[in-house]
């Protein structure tokens, strides 16, 4: 199996338990919207699957967005021990997550981490001459997960075709402070939108897709871990939007 390098040139804590990775490296033949095996240098002998948020590039541009999750050795050590300077090894792109030619309209639907690989697929449609509608419902546990507010109200001013929904477990953050939220706050306070409280729906990512009217001529992406995914296609099946329209 064929191995790619790329060296990590950017490192940015977003969240106690998050960073975004960026890369430059090898142009790797992958697909907007497909994941690729990373193995880093804290745990060379494990591997895991993580999506690029940027489409393949010929200057060999990647950005991945970690979450640690408990007793993660892989994904703790990213968020934790990344470097400027490290050498990433990535092989095997793999994945069905995709958007075809025939200018349906798309609804995506993202879970934390799982914006990255959407966000790539919209990057990629903004080369197209005539893109598709697409509505982006994407999720997080209150308004402070949604890491990357600010980039999407951004992705949403300059796209006319883009709209974004965020959604979130409950309207209130918790009382525990995170110092990297806030240090970016107070950063980006006043130079961009952001997407508040105000602009969110409460409850979870498959509560808000059991009250849409079901998508009957439209490409469904769902991304995110595997008990959202299963409880997001379980509530859209149930309000009727077809099982073949739907891609995760």
């Amino acid at each position: 199996m064929q191995t790619w390098n790329a060296e990590v040139v950017q490192y940015h804590r977003l969240r106690n338990d998050l960073a975004v990775i960026r890369l430059v490296g090898d142009a790797i033949p992958f697909e907007a919207g497909q994941s690729l095996e990373v193995t880093v240098p804290q745990n060379a002998r494990l591997s895991r699957r993580y999506s690029s948020a940027m489409p393949p590039s010929l200057d060999g541009k990647l950005e991945f967005h970690v979450r640690a999750v408990p007793a993660g050795w892989v994904s703790g050590s990213i968020v934790n021990e990344t470097r400027p300077g490290h050498i990433w090894q990535l092989r095997d792109p793999a994945g069905s997550l995709r958007i075809d030619d025939s200018g349906r309209d798309v609804v995506m639907i993202a879970g934390g981490t799982g914006l990255a690989p959407m966000r790539s697929l919209i990057l990629d449609l903004a080369r197209r001459e005539t893109p598709p509608s697409v509505t982006l419902f994407v999720g997080g546990r209150s308004p402070r997960d949604l890491y990357a507010a600010d980039l999407l109200w951004i992705l949403a001013s300059e796209l006319p075709w883009l709209t974004i929904v965020p959604v979130v477990d409950q309207l209130k953050d918790p009382w525990a402070p995170d110092r990297w939220h806030d240090t970016i706050r107070s950063e980006i306070d006043g130079t961009t939108g952001v997407f508040g409280p105000e602009h969110c729906w409460e409850g979870s990512l498959a509560d808000v897709m059991s009250v849409q009217e079901p998508f009957l001529d439209s490409q469904v992406l769902v991304c995110g871990s595997p008990g959202m995914e299963a409880a997001t296609v379980a509530a859209l099946l149930a309000n009727g939007t077809p099982e073949e329209a739907i891609m995760r």
